[in-house]
């Protein structure tokens, strides 16, 4: 790579050049644990792969590492350097790559829940598709826990997570507020004929439900209580594929957000609003900082935005408010 170096800011505000070639190397060492298989890799010798390693080290005043039995082993401050060598390498890539495009171009990556991946997941991509073709998009389907360590650790750019999992850290937005449904089969027995109940008429019906280490489950137990009730969960699943297969097979109904709703004319699920303000979820935009991102994650982020706002306005997205990002406004 021809960039040579670039800066690095200490408290007293002087520059210090780290090149990049000494992050690669710094990279490759802490990933293979080892000098000899890093040289190796890199095409140089272990020697000269050392110099770099306590050049940087002392340009640092800190250690980076420390040399074991079984190879190199990272500091504290090895850690932590590493995820922001990670991140100026791929940004450094990605610039290459922009200065000999005419069209945006670099690779992002992106978080979602299961249930907001059923409605939104299609229509990112599709619409990523159409305003940025060149950019590469990887989509990863988790648990909002789950994101929250990925993003934590830069293995994500951007993620969709509950409002419970956001940190300090992190540059975050509202994004959605969203109403619970029950859903099961009508002919379950107990199963609710009206449009819409509360959590106090649902005592006795059998439920189907992620454990108490999903956020939405957490979520749900809490409003329950409030509403004086003690749910009747007869099973625990955390999957949201197999949990909703349990409901259509008729063992239990149930409490989801919209976008979970059967959408199919000829579905054997009926899907009733829950009436209780405390039964609603706020899914959030976490990132990076903005100066931290690079301009693919930063026009997905207005993708993504742009995508809820028009499910939204459509009326594909049921029980769901969306958060207008430049205005502050709210549409149903």
């Amino acid at each position: 790579m021809s960039i040579a170096s670039v800066p690095y800011a200490s408290e007293d505000e002087a520059e210090l050049p780290i090149e990049l070639r000494q992050l690669r190397y710094f990279v490759r060492a802490v990933e293979l644990g080892s000098i000899r298989r890093a040289a190796a890799e890199l095409g140089i010798a272990a020697a000269a792969l050392t110099r770099d390693l306590d050049r940087l080290e002392a340009q640092l005043a800190t250690q980076l590492f420390r040399r074991a039995r079984n190879g190199l082993v990272p500091t504290d401050a090895g850690c932590a350097f590493l995820r922001h060598a990670q991140l100026t390498l791929r940004h450094a890539v990605d610039a290459v790559e922009a200065a000999r495009e005419p069209r945006l171009v670099g690779h992002v990556s992106v978080g979602l829940p299961p249930s907001t991946a059923s409605m939104l997941g299609v229509p990112f991509m599709i619409a990523m598709r159409e305003r940025h073709p060149e950019l590469r998009v990887h989509l990863v389907e988790a648990l909002s826990g789950h994101l929250a360590a990925m993003l934590d650790a830069r293995q994500l750019d951007l993620a969709l997570v509950a409002r419970g999992s956001a940190t300090r850290r992190w540059r975050v937005s509202p994004l959605l507020d969203e109403r619970m449904y029950l859903i099961g089969r009508a002919d379950l027995p107990g199963f609710p004929a009206q449009e819409a109940i509360g959590l106090g008429q649902l005592g006795d019906l059998p439920l189907v439900m992620p454990s108490g280490s999903h956020g939405l489950r957490s979520l749900l137990d809490i409003a329950f209580e409030r509403a004086g009730v003690r749910a009747r969960v007869a099973y625990e699943i955390d999957g949201l594929a197999l949990l909703m297969d349990a409901v259509r097979a008729g063992l239990g109904a149930t409490l989801q957000p919209g976008c979970v709703a059967p959408r199919e004319p000829d579905s054997p699920l009926r899907a009733l609003l829950i009436a209780d303000s405390e039964a609603r979820r706020q899914t959030m935009i976490a990132s990076q900082a903005d100066d931290e991102l690079s301009p693919a994650a930063l026009a997905a982020r207005v993708v993504l935005f742009d995508v809820a706002r028009e499910l939204t306005a459509a009326g594909r997205w049921p029980g769901t408010t969306f958060h207008d990002l430049n205005t502050g406004n709210e549409e149903s």
